[in-house]
């Protein structure tokens, strides 16, 4: 390959890249509009869900809320590690 070849290689990549780009842009803001207008029927629907496995299996929510406890817990202390070097 020689120079030519890699620009223009280059240039192919930097236009399909913004092409994907604003086909991402597109889908992401669809999604983002639903969640925005059903705000309400999606938290609800998660109360429920919460609600029911809390009714079912309480042990998996201790679970859950655990794991996500030592992840806070480990994230807090990578960030303080960060901060102190």
């Amino acid at each position: 390959m020689d120079y030519n070849d890699v620009i223009k290689q280059n240039k192919l990549l930097i236009e399909e890249n913004a092409l994907l780009k604003e086909k991402l842009e597109k889908y992401m803001s669809q999604h983002k509009n639903y969640y925005e207008n059903n705000k309400e029927i999606i938290n609800e629907k998660a109360k429920q869900r919460l609600k029911k496995m809390a009714e079912d299996n309480p042990e998996k929510i201790r679970e859950y809320r655990r794991n996500a406890y030592l992840k806070r817990k480990e994230k807090l202390k990578n960030t303080n590690d960060t901060e102190n070097t």
